[in-house]
């Protein structure tokens, strides 16, 4: 069984960055929005 849980488009835009035109997330910021450890991503 998988949970959801809905996470507002602000919260998710603010973590977004533009790095040499590409945009990206950093792993920290994608792990919290997931709820698992940063290593679990990689």
């Amino acid at each position: 069984m998988t949970k959801s849980i809905a996470v507002p488009d602000e919260v998710v835009m603010n973590k977004i960055y533009q790095i040499r035109s590409k945009k990206v997330m950093l792993d920290m910021d994608l792990a919290q929005l997931y709820g698992v450890e940063t290593k679990q991503l990689k």
